[in-house]
């Protein structure tokens, strides 16, 4: 490591925040099968993981009327508290109302991504929550864009502007820090 390097971060459960960006049903329908499968359940065991660990969860829906809802399977996953925001703007930074839900937590700098669709929200999102402040973490198993080189391109651009890019199980187990954690065996069991 060079002495300008400053170290890689980790996930931390203390100061994390999981953001679930448009993952919507009409979304969705267009996304490669196969992918949105995975990503599907990647965003299921990050959500129980964060509900299991007292992380909080913030929703957004991009035109809800147009893309629908969020998927139902992630929907009934979300604590009951969880309402999402709506928006037409692509960065979640410019949406009315997202500012104010994120920052109710001030000690929170982390924010861990998940969602559709990588090149447009996701990547757009990403820059106004560095540009923010945040430490951002992208979870690559956890994003989709309709065409996969489209999100392949977006996890580049971010990975070569300071954007973390990370996994499902490394974000779960940079939560639990350590096996000795109270909760280790609940959010272990998520990734056997």
């Amino acid at each position: 490591m060079s002495i300008h390097q400053a170290p890689m971060p980790l996930a931390q459960s203390a100061f994390s925040q999981l953001l679930i960006i448009d993952a919507q049903e009409r979304l969705a329908a267009a996304m490669p099968q196969d992918e949105l499968v995975q990503a599907q359940s990647n965003i299921h065991r990050l959500i129980r993981a964060a509900k299991t660990l007292e992380i909080p969860v913030i929703v957004t829906e991009h035109n809800p009327r147009g893309l629908g809802k969020t998927i139902a399977s992630i929907r009934e996953q979300l604590p009951d508290t969880v309402v999402a925001t709506e928006k037409t703007c692509f960065s979640c930074c410019t949406a009315a109302g997202f500012e104010r839900g994120i920052t109710s937590n001030p000690e929170r700098k982390q924010v861990i991504l998940v969602g559709m669709e990588a090149h447009i929200c996701i990547v757009q999102t990403a820059s106004g929550l560095q540009r923010w402040g945040y430490q951002v973490f992208v979870v690559a198993d956890a994003i989709l864009s309709r065409h996969p080189h489209h999100r392949d391109n977006a996890l580049e651009r971010m990975r070569h502007s300071g954007i973390q890019i990370t996994n499902t199980e490394s974000v779960g187990f940079e939560w639990l820090a350590d096996s000795t954690h109270a909760k280790f065996r609940e959010v272990w069991s998520l990734f056997k």
